[in-house]
C-alpha cells in the first residue's frame, strides 16, 4: 500500500455506527387495558387476506399471540402463509373444502362451517390470542350456513383488548353494521383478466 494512501476507517471518518432498532416507540400495555376491534376486510378485489396477514405479522411483531382459521380454503393445499406462520410459530389453519363454486356438496360445506367456527369460538374465547383472523367467514354468512346472532354473541363475549380481523367477499349488512373498522377491496384491474396469468407463488399461494 502506498504511504499516502488512507486506511478504510479514514476514507470514512463520519460513518455512522449502525445502531440497533428497538420495537417501539409505543410499549404494548396490558390486554384488559387494550381496545379490542372487530376489523373486517371485504369487496371484490385480491388483497382481502394479504391485508389480514399484515396485521397479524404486525401482531407478531409486537409480541402478541395471532392465529388464522380459514373457512374455505382448502385443507389440502399448503400455502405460502402456512409456511411462513410455522416458521413464525403462528397457527393458519385450513378447514374447508374449496371455493363454493366449484363445490358438489353444499351440505359438506355448511358442516366444515359449523365445526370451523366452532374452533374458532374456541380460540377467542381461550383468552390466548390477542388477535384472531377469520378467513372468508363472510361467505359462511352470507350463505346461512352460520347465524349472525350466534357469531355476533361470540364475539361479543370474547376477552377484553381480543382483536378480530374478518376477510371474504360479500359482506353482510348485518356484520357490516357489527364492524368497528370496515374496509372494501375493489378490483381495478387483475392479470387473470388482462394477461390470462393464474394465481402466482408468493402472490396468491
Amino acid at each position: 500500500m502506498k504511504e499516502h494512501e488512507p486506511m478504510e476507517a479514514e476514507r470514512h471518518p463520519k460513518a455512522p455506527v449502525p445502531k440497533t432498532r428497538t420495537p417501539g416507540p409505543y410499549p404494548l400495555p396490558p390486554r384488559e387495558r387494550r381496545t379490542g376491534l372487530v376489523l373486517i376486510y371485504t369487496g371484490n378485489g385480491k388483497g382481502k387476506t394479504t391485508a389480514a396477514l399484515g396485521l397479524l405479522l404486525r401482531a407478531v411483531g409486537r409480541g402478541m399471540q395471532a392465529a388464522m382459521y380459514q373457512f374455505v380454503k382448502t385443507t389440502d393445499v399448503e400455502r405460502g402463509e402456512h409456511v411462513g406462520a410455522r416458521r413464525l410459530g403462528v397457527e393458519v389453519v385450513s378447514m374447508g373444502a374449496g371455493f363454493t363454486w366449484l363445490s358438489e356438496s353444499i351440505e359438506e360445506d355448511r358442516r366444515l362451517a359449523r365445526e370451523c367456527w366452532a374452533r374458532c369460538a374456541e380460540a377467542l374465547h381461550s383468552g390466548k390470542y390477542d388477535l384472531v383472523v377469520f378467513d372468508e367467514l363472510t361467505y359462511a354468512l352470507a350463505y346461512g350456513w352460520l347465524d349472525h346472532d350466534e357469531v355476533f354473541s361470540v364475539l361479543e363475549a370474547r376477552p377484553k383488548g381480543t382483536h378480530v380481523v374478518i376477510t371474504g367477499r360479500k359482506a353482510t349488512e348485518e356484520l357490516v353494521e357489527f364492524g368497528d373498522l370496515v374496509s372494501e377491496v375493489q378490483e381495478v384491474k387483475h392479470p387473470y383478466r388482462t394477461r390470462g396469468l393464474g394465481a402466482q407463488p408468493g402472490i396468491e399461494l
